[in-house]
């Protein structure tokens, strides 16, 4: 009998969960993040496994992609908000080369570094269902939250959500 009890108990509380998600967040099975490993656009190298102890915004984007183009001034924009140790915004573009991504940063958001995913492994890895898609994964390393679409991540839904996850 308290296991019936509790169950609509469960149902409410992940009702609660849901209701405090701006458009777009969907929560995921906290499954461990695959792995990623890419030099950045500076030829600096970058590995998740070394990312230990903070929130991870792991976003794909390539410039070709209209909502990424959209979006990329609103992560920028992010970026200068959340200047916080507890969240590191990762930019992965996705199979593209480097005049191309040097180009399209250098006029839309010139403070974004990206990792290079040149040959697409790591995209398919990750598994985004489309671009963009951002991944957030927990300080464990286990992914917690999908994004898919772009969004405005300036805005207060969603820098109010990424403040409560990563100041819990």
């Amino acid at each position: 009998m308290k296991t019936l009890l509790c169950i609509p108990l469960l149902c409410a509380a992940l009702a609660i969960q849901a209701a405090e998600l701006p458009p777009g967040v969907m929560v995921i099975d906290g499954r461990p993040a695959p792995a990623l490993a890419l030099d950045n656009l500076d030829g600096e190298p970058w590995d998740i496994r070394e990312q230990r102890g903070h929130w991870l915004f792991v976003h794909f984007w390539a410039s070709w992609c209209s909502p990424c183009r959209h979006e990329m001034p609103t992560i920028q924009q992010l970026a200068g908000t959340l200047q916080d140790d507890r969240l590191e915004i990762v930019m992965v573009n996705t199979a593209e080369t480097e005049d191309e991504v040097f180009s399209f940063l250098g006029i839309v958001a010139p403070d974004l570094v990206p990792l290079m995913d040149t040959d697409g492994l790591v995209t398919a890895a990750w598994e985004p269902r489309g671009l963009p898609a951002t991944f957030l994964v927990d300080p464990e390393g286990r992914i917690r939250y999908l994004v898919l679409g772009g969004r405005e991540w300036h805005t207060p839904p969603y820098m109010d959500f990424l403040r409560r996850i990563i100041r819990p």
